[in-house]
């Protein structure tokens, strides 16, 4: 058996396992550096959407209502599915603790220190709480969604529910700063690079994953370079894929394997 986890973008991910398709925050039609299209991706079993943060929303609507897959998310996430035409039946609102089975995928949400909010077409503010995943692909692989949390003590999460693989936002999308409005300039993602290193120890992950990005910068190569720094295990492995790249999780082998083109 094997898990195929292709990185989309900014927190993007389409993961493979034996039994199940799971997308995560598909961003791809805004996104300049997509290597997929929203109409082209296979039926998932469920979308996972974190928030309602428009590099995280994303296209999950309009795949909602291409494939009839049922949408796990928040409140918010929630309101403006429905308000695009996505079936109230097909989308599930959860949040942190409150374990939801479809299709026979566990799905257990937890904390994310973040904001959900976003406006509806009538011009209503939404707003809800963030999430973070944790799905198990598989015997012995466990994956974490960090769903843009910044940094807290996951410790917990690590000892209870012994996620083996996360995907860490380590730094912000640069090049789509400018669609934020405000004075001055963000200097940092949610978490940076230390903070993101910090989590995957308080995880306890045997893989750490770079995540929130569309092109590698500092921040990403610093990440991997500290991982190890923090690694009380010492076989700790962190990877930072590119957009369109999958990692191929079989047994304890970990490969990636480049975009198609």
């Amino acid at each position: 058996m094997s898990t195929r986890l292709t990185f989309l973008g900014a927190a993007g991910y389409e993961i493979v396992g034996p039994t199940h398709r799971i997308l995560i925050d598909p961003f791809l039609t805004d996104n300049p550096r997509a290597s997929a299209d929203p109409n082209d991706l296979a039926t998932p079993d469920v979308i996972l959407v974190s928030h309602a943060a428009f590099d995280h929303y994303g296209d999950s609507a309009a795949i909602a209502k291409r494939t009839g897959a049922p949408v796990v998310c928040d409140a918010a996430v929630r309101a403006m599915l429905i308000d695009e035409g996505v079936a109230p039946e097909q989308v599930r609102a959860t949040t942190w603790g409150i374990v939801v089975e479809i299709a026979g995928l566990v799905v257990r949400p937890v904390e994310c220190h973040h904001w959900s909010s976003g406006q509806l077409s009538d011009g209503r503010q939404v707003v809800g709480n963030p999430i973070a995943f944790i799905v198990e692909t598989e015997p012995g692989v466990r994956i974490y969604h960090y769903g843009d949390t910044s940094i807290f003590d996951m410790s917990l999460f690590g000892e209870l529910y012994q996620p083996t693989i996360g995907l860490l936002g380590c730094t912000v999308p640069h090049e789509l700063l400018d669609r934020v409005p405000g004075p001055g300039r963000f200097t940092t993602g949610e978490m940076d690079a230390d903070e993101a290193a910090r989590a995957a120890e308080m995880l306890r992950l045997k893989l750490a994953v770079a995540c929130h990005y569309l092109e590698r910068d500092a921040e990403v190569d610093r990440f991997v370079e500290l991982v190890p720094k923090y690694d009380t295990t010492g076989t700790r492995r962190v990877v930072a894929p590119d957009v369109g790249e999958t990692l191929v999780v079989d047994g304890d082998r970990y490969e990636i394997e480049a975009a198609v083109a």
